[in-house]
Formats: structure tokens, sequence, C-alpha cells
């Protein structure tokens, strides 16, 4: 991949085989929120889960040239992206993500900056992805001028973001997100920049488990989870209970290959394309 022709502001280091910007980057993110993630992605079912979806979505929807994969932590959705066919770049504002990516995922193309800082061309990016990222962005409008501006004509936006704000819990106070989304406001946060072609909602089934087990609770007072609880919510039962968690989900899958879209859940899957 040709990194220096996107932009003028990057270098490269040999020694890590990261690009960079010369600047550090200032993000709504947990300082150990790379970390935290890194050490459970793998064997997480909402990880694993997620990444099946997002890979229907991107087989369904393909696109036309590399994904641009904006906020990509540690490279757990670029290494899928890669493995399944789709040359991926990410880029990744925190340098312990990065360096995740790079040395233990084995991403073979990783930009460490914002993606202000990164100052990437006009319109010299095929498509790009945000998974989970929107929602730590004060201002999302402004992000998706700035996604519009180095996209090319009729270039694939994919995310996923947090779901419906009476799910909201301490979980997206730790995690420092801004908001959740509904499709209205999915839909003004993209409207002028682009046209959104598919939008479902994501673990349907599960939406009555987190609100007891994570809204009701913050809902009366109750602290935050614990980091043996934040595991626990991702591996439940261990292996077995991790396979039979995306068995139960499993449809989902099949609903975005066949381009049905699903009205409840605690993620918002999302395609648009640039006008």
């Amino acid at each position: 991949m040709d990194i220096a022709g996107l932009s003028d502001a990057l270098s490269f280091d040999r020694e890590t085989g990261i690009w960079s910007s010369a600047r550090a980057a200032r993000v709504a993110y947990p300082e150990v929120g790379n970390a935290a993630c890194f050490s459970l992605e793998d064997d997480s079912f909402w990880f694993r889960h997620r990444n099946r979806c997002i890979l229907a979505a991107v087989q369904k929807y393909r696109p036309s040239g590399f994904i641009l994969d904006v906020g990509g932590g540690n490279g757990y959705v670029a290494r899928a992206l890669i493995d399944a066919g789709f040359d991926t770049v990410l880029l990744e504002p925190g340098p312990e993500g990065a360096q995740n990516a790079k040395r233990t995922r084995a991403v073979p193309d990783v930009i460490c900056a914002s993606l202000e800082d990164a100052a990437i061309h006009a319109a010299a990016v095929p498509a790009v992805g945000m998974f989970d990222v929107l929602e730590h962005i004060d201002d999302d409008r402004a992000v998706a001028a700035q996604l519009q501006r180095i996209v090319k004509p009729g270039g694939y936006f994919y995310l996923t973001v947090p779901a419906f704000n009476w799910l909201w819990s301490s979980a997206d106070v730790e995690a420092l997100h801004y908001r959740r989304y509904t499709h209205q406001t999915m839909a003004a946060a993209l409207e002028g920049h682009f046209r959104i072609v598919y939008m479902t909602a994501l673990f349907e089934r599960l939406v009555p488990a987190f609100f007891l087990a994570r809204t009701l609770p913050y809902a009366v007072g109750l602290r935050g989870r614990s980091d043996a609880q934040f595991k626990t919510e991702h591996q439940p039962g261990g292996a077995t209970g991790t396979a039979l968690l995306e068995r139960f989900l499993a449809h989902e899958v099949r609903c975005i290959g066949r381009g049905r879209s699903l009205r409840i859940g605690s993620t918002l899957l999302v395609v648009a394309q640039r006008k």
C-alpha cells in the first residue's frame, strides 16, 4: 500500500514499521481502553459476533479498493477484513493500539495518528470504516464532513455505534461516550455528506439482558462494573458460553447477507455511500 501517497504529513519509522504524524493525538477514549479490549477481544462473543456482522456487510456492499479503518484500536477488525480478502489500512491515534495491531495482529499498514493529523489527501480513500468510534467524538457531523473529503465519490462508509439512549449505562460513562444513536440521529449525523444505503440493529435478542444488567442498575444509582464483571460480560460461561451466544445471534449475520434489517438492538451497523 502506498501510504506515502495518501498524505504529506506522515513519516515512517523503520524500527516499528508504523507511520505517524508529528503531533500526538488527543481523543475522548479511556487511556487503558485499548489494553482492556486487547486482553479479551479474541475470546469475546461480542467482538466476534460484531466482526461477523461487519464482514457480512462489507461482502454485500463491496469496496472498490482498500478500507481505511479509522480508530481501529488493536487491529481486531482490520485483521478480520484482511483475512477475508479486503485490503485494509489501520488509522489509530493510540500508540499502544497501533503497536498491538502491527506486532501482534500483523496488520501490514498501520498509521498512528488522528484523522485530522493524518491530513489525508482529498478523494484518496476508496472506503472507510469506523467501528464503535463515532460515539467518542463530540462533533460527529464535523467527522462526517472530514470523511466525505477524503473518500472517493461513491465510496462506502461502514460503521457501528451503540444504539438507543434508553440503554445508557455506566458502561457508556466509563467508555467516555457522548451519545448512543437512533436511526434518526444517525441519519442526521451523516446528512449532506453520506447517503445511508443499509442500517440494522445488532444483538437484538440480548437487549433485555443488557437492560437488566447495565441500564437498570445505572438508573437506580448502583456503581459501575469491575474489571472482572467486564470480562464476564464478554466471556460468559467461558468458551462454551461464547459458542452458544454466537449460535444464538447467528441469524443476524444471515439477515445482513439478505439485506434485511432489525429495528431493535444495542448496536447499529450502518453502510453509507459518499455523495
